[in-house]
């Protein structure tokens, strides 16, 4: 992955098999604290024109038309949304209507890209002849299957893991470590749990081949990530996208 910027944004971008991933940061955005800046969740107390004026700061510095870009109402589960079309209204730039309930996003169409929203779970992008995926990765959406799910959906080869908590701040308690029993050395200390290790072992479980990950710990870095857990859930949203090469 290598580090992109534009009009004050700052943002992560991986390359897939005929796709881009990009993960963003908080900076370049117009809220204030302690949302400040780069604010793309609307189901937080930050003022709402703020957050539209940041999706489309984001999707301008990307090179994408805001209203193209599909998202979902996360709840941590499983379950993944395949886009044959644009969602509309938009969700995306155009908040307040309904929109699924689904933690990944799934499209083989062309200039739809798809997003999720993180602070502190895994943003997970696949490519592969079926298509692209992105996935939103709490650990109990990673129990649940949602890796697999992905992965089989668009026949993914290749994936790219954004930033999210790390090994070194994600102390979990026993019902996370049974979950994960059985994967092996992902608890590196006890009672903490590598995420992005429990993501890698289930893409390559799923037979993708070729893993790219950022190994950026959303809760030590203050500057660049929003972190749920370290600001007592009063915090913003960063975002995980997908989208295939030439759309715009």
């Amino acid at each position: 992955m290598e580090w992109r910027s534009a009009g004050g944004i700052r943002w992560l971008e991986a390359e897939l098999p005929g796709a881009r991933a990009a993960f963003s940061t908080r900076l370049g955005g117009a809220s204030s604290s302690p949302f400040e800046s780069l604010n793309l969740g609307i189901l937080t107390e930050d003022d709402r024109d703020a957050v539209v004026e940041n999706r489309h700061r984001l999707a301008a510095s990307l090179g994408l038309a805001p209203e193209r870009i599909a998202i979902g109402r996360q709840v941590h589960g499983a379950e993944l949304k395949t886009h044959e079309a644009r969602q509309e209204p938009s969700p995306f730039s155009e908040p307040g209507g309904d929109i699924p309930e689904v933690d990944g996003h799934v499209t083989s169409e062309p200039s739809l890209p798809l997003l999720v929203f993180v602070a502190d779970c895994l943003p997970v992008a696949m490519a592969g002849p079926g298509g692209i995926a992105m996935l939103h990765c709490g650990w109990r959406g990673l129990a649940a299957g949602i890796v697999k799910r992905g992965a089989e959906a668009v026949a993914a080869t290749s994936a790219a893991i954004g930033p999210g908590i790390g090994p070194c701040c994600y102390e979990v308690g026993e019902d996370v470590r049974t979950a994960f029993a059985d994967l092996g050395d992902v608890f590196p200390a006890e009672g903490m749990l590598d995420l992005a290790g429990v993501a890698r072992l289930l893409l390559e479980d799923a037979g993708v081949t070729e893993i790219e990950a950022a190994e950026l710990c959303t809760s030590c870095n203050t500057e660049l990530f929003f972190s749920h857990r370290r600001d007592a859930a009063r915090t913003g949203r960063q975002a995980g996208l997908v989208w295939r090469n030439g759309e715009a």
